[in-house]
């Protein structure tokens, strides 16, 4: 049995990362660069307004009310491209470039425009206000995002705004997911006598397609060894990584490790200090990945966030694969298993005085989906320790 640090650092060691290709970017989300963005230009490209007024010289104004030659006006897409002289204005629009010569832009509501084609500027124009100078924002040849980075909807505008009409980004790993246990039926089928419906394959399925691997869920492994062989060895041609869930404890019927040693897949571990999860198997078949996760739902949900999550992002060569850490205050007491790193489900609030607050959740074990089905985080206690309602804990979010 190992440590979970030292788990996470036999998967990273044994995980490589896979080719690129490029992808429009409407179809960019969730996918991981494999290029730096750099900016084609200076933003803004030239001195812009950010008021609708009068673009003026700010030393013409220092006697206001004072009036000034209005001798033209510049427009988004339609500048005044003259130089602006002593005792002059140009009408402007937000967003329009602002002349040379020009330093300061006053607002239309502190002017007042007569029918001689003159502005009256009722108050003093501070100099460079209202204008964003060229390149303020960035300057071109700048990285703006980074090989690595998941690509947001937040980041679609700026790459269309440098041209990236296509980017490059990290293939998708091909994750296979393989349910075993004969007790198991499909979840459309109503479960028979000791019989239940298979509710892990499908929230594996999400998750692997939450952190960018394209799935496929596979038949569900009956608890017959040549079977069983046959299904994971065929899975594993098809695939960058396989996702098993069932049969990893010691029990008569639990063949996963069994399958796999007797395939020749090089077993990693296959027990580590942890609750829920300690059965987890890690293993290589090939160039195929292999992940034998605990049936009981909430263990192979926690052992997918600490393990399987990881491999995802670590093929698409990801520069963050660690889940966000953080800390709460406890509102119950938690505590963990005598001899494992525990993770307990909790659902985080604020408090009146805006602390962050980890509620740990009823529930009854590794097998309770459904006091899990609520969590927004898993609260972390060291082996053999509790730690005491107020207390301050160390916090996962999912």
């Amino acid at each position: 049995m190992i440590d979970i640090s030292q788990a996470i650092k036999i998967i990273d060691r044994e995980t490589g990362s896979l080719g690129t290709e490029k992808v429009d970017l409407a179809v960019a989300v969730g996918r991981v660069l494999s290029e730096d963005v750099i900016a084609d230009t200076n933003l803004p490209p030239f001195d812009r307004s950010q008021m609708d007024g009068y673009v003026v010289i700010a030393a013409d104004t220092i006697a206001a009310p004072v009036t000034l030659k209005v001798v033209g006006e510049s427009a988004a897409g339609r500048g005044w491209h003259r130089k602006l002289q002593t005792g002059q204005a140009v009408a402007i629009m937000t967003g329009a470039p602002v002349p040379k010569g020009a330093d300061a832009v006053q607002k239309i509501e502190l002017t007042r425009q007569s029918a001689d084609g003159s502005v009256e500027i009722l108050e003093p124009a501070e100099t460079g206000k209202f204008i964003v100078r060229l390149g303020s924002e960035i300057e071109k040849g700048t990285a703006i995002f980074r090989s690595g980075e998941i690509v947001t909807e937040n980041m679609i505008a700026t790459l269309a705004a440098f041209g990236y009409a296509k980017v490059m980004v990290t293939n998708r790993p091909r994750v296979s997911i393989l349910g075993t246990g004969s007790e198991i039926v499909d979840m459309t089928k109503k479960p028979g006598r000791d019989q239940i419906r298979n509710s892990n394959s499908v929230m594996l399925d999400v998750l692997s397609r939450k952190f960018g691997a394209v799935t496929t869920i596979l038949p569900n492994a009956k608890d017959e060894i040549s079977y069983l062989e046959s299904q994971i060895k065929n899975a594993a041609k098809k695939s960058d990584i396989l996702v098993m869930t069932g049969g990893v404890s010691v029990g008569k019927y639990d063949l996963t490790k069994l399958a796999l040693t007797d395939l020749g897949a090089e077993i990693f571990f296959d027990k580590v200090r942890l609750k829920p999860g300690k059965p987890a198997v890690f293993a290589r078949l090939g160039n195929t990945l292999v992940f034998g996760l605990p049936g009981n739902p909430v263990s192979a949900a926690v052992t997918f966030h600490l393990f399987v999550r990881l491999a995802i992002l670590k093929m698409q060569n990801a520069s963050t694969t660690t889940q966000q850490q953080g800390f709460a205050v406890l509102a119950a007491d938690a505590r963990a298993a005598k001899e494992r790193d525990t993770y307990l489900p909790a659902k985080l609030s604020t408090d009146k005085s805006g602390h962050l607050i980890a509620n740990p959740l009823k529930w009854f074990g590794s097998s309770d989906f459904i006091g899990f089905a609520r969590a927004d985080s898993l609260i972390f206690v060291q082996k053999g320790g509790e730690i005491k309602k107020g207390e301050v804990a160390a916090i996962v979010y999912l």
